[in-house]
């Protein structure tokens, strides 16, 4: 829109007053020479020119006039999110300045929305395009956004918007709607053992316009799960490998010997590699044993465990310090899995570099739930360590199998409870063993 003015309005008003004031005095002097009462003259020559004034008035003023509404169009094409419109403004002055300050606030706005809207494509194309089943499903429970992963799990490629979620789980597998079912976040397989798929689901609320929505989030993990497990597996033979071959090569080693001592008549070293081949012999027992147990460890035998007992048979198998008296209450857990998950602990513990009589139990008793903690004054763990510590096969010893801790973690699970390891202040480490009371 473009509006001309050659010049400001308040030269123009006051070139037409000054004529008009002229004009009129003009013309009252004409009138004066036939009237006798000249303010009667005055009187009628402002009659006659106040139409014409108005009109000039008018006439000047009508472009600022438009311009005013153009400005309020345009306004409101803003609010209605249009900002395809510009003013032209000749004239310079203050509506000049206006208007350039006008259009110089629609570039920044169409800017911006340019740069909206291609942030949004760039997400929703990144959304689509994810491999994560995605579903906004709203309070009504009716979905509101899914994605394409969404709509191949759920929906066989079919849109889902507008479809009642609950209906389209009940026709999802059992698996499924039992990890639904459970609340919070989760795994679960679906299909048989040849043919199975693996998901974690994640979901999470939020309000959006003032309204509770849920986001889900169904993430396949079968790759993912299957190269860790081909990862394991690879370690697993790795550690067996390496304690195998250095038990088994000493033990051809020294048969060799005693045959060729028994067939020379010397048999008075024969004892020693004798004891030498039970030695690794036993030690590998012990590793594949270690192995079986962490592989097949059974489910609680639960039974009610006096503590001031369980402590004292604790203590004469390893040493440790106990902070505080020994609680008189009881605990229903497999005993034999705890005071094998302890022994782990506690032995872990001395091997830190702590010395003996900083090696310390302690039994604390929560609100629904026994606390164990395991103290040391040894060299504690660095992040990286602790990251990874409870994770099986993982070991920082050079004879260490990765099963010690391991092995809490799993009889601390398998009874509902929690590992944790943290650094103690001073130096050493502390392992909390937590075990719910029922």
């Amino acid at each position: 829109m473009r509006w001309r003015q050659r010049l400001p309005l308040s030269l123009q008003f006051s070139a037409v007053a000054l004529g008009y004031m002229v004009l009129a005095a003009v013309l009252t002097l004409l009138l004066s020479q036939w009237l006798a009462n000249r303010w009667l003259a005055a009187a009628i020559a402002v009659v006659v020119l106040l139409p014409l004034l108005v009109y000039h008035v008018s006439r000047a003023f009508a472009p600022m006039h438009s311009l005013f509404r153009a400005l309020t169009g345009t306004v409101s094409s803003y609010r209605d999110g249009d900002y395809s419109f510009g003013l032209s403004w000749d004239g310079g002055g203050e509506l000049g300045a206006l208007v350039a300050s006008h259009n110089a606030l629609g570039d920044a706005l169409r800017d911006q929305r340019l740069a909206l809207v291609q942030r949004e494509l760039l997400l929703d194309t990144m959304v689509q395009n994810t491999p994560v089943a995605m579903l906004l499903v709203d309070p009504g429970r009716h979905i509101v956004h899914a994605n394409i992963a969404a709509r191949k799990l759920l929906g066989e490629g079919h849109k889902l918007e507008g479809h009642a979620f609950d209906a389209l789980l009940q026709a999802a597998p059992a698996a499924m709607q039992q990890a639904f079912a459970n609340g919070g976040d989760g795994m679960f397989s679906v299909g048989d053992e040849d043919d199975e798929d693996i998901y974690h689901l994640s979901r999470r609320q939020f309000r959006l316009n003032g309204r509770r929505h849920e986001l889900i989030l169904l993430r396949q993990l079968t790759a993912e799960l299957r190269r860790q497990e081909v990862h394991t597996w690879k370690k697993v033979i790795r550690v067996i490998s390496h304690e195998l071959n250095n038990s088994l090569a000493p033990i051809a080693s020294l048969a060799h010997s005693g045959a060729e001592l028994l067939r020379r008549g010397q048999l008075e070293r024969l004892p020693v590699a004798l004891s030498t081949i039970e030695e690794r012999a036993r030690h590998l027992e012990g590793f594949i044993r270690g192995y079986a147990r962490f592989a097949k460890l059974p489910a609680p035998r639960y039974e009610p465990v006096a503590w001031p007992r369980f402590i004292e048979q604790l203590r004469g198998q390893v040493a440790f310090a106990f902070d505080g008296p020994v609680p008189e209450g009881n605990i229903r857990v497999d005993a034999a899995q705890l005071e094998q998950a302890l022994l782990n602990l506690l032995k872990n513990a001395h091997e830190s570099g702590s010395g003996p009589e900083h090696v310390q139990l302690a039994l604390r008793r929560l609100p629904d739930a026994w606390r164990i903690d395991v103290l040391d004054r040894g060299q504690g763990m660095n992040a990286a360590v602790l990251a990874n510590a409870l994770l099986p096969f993982y070991s920082t010893k050079r004879n260490g199998t990765g099963l010690g801790l391991a092995l809490a973690r799993e009889i601390a699970e398998a009874h509902g409870g929690r590992i944790a390891l943290l650094n103690r202040e001073g130096g050493g480490l502390c392992v909390s063993l937590t075990l719910p009371t029922a």
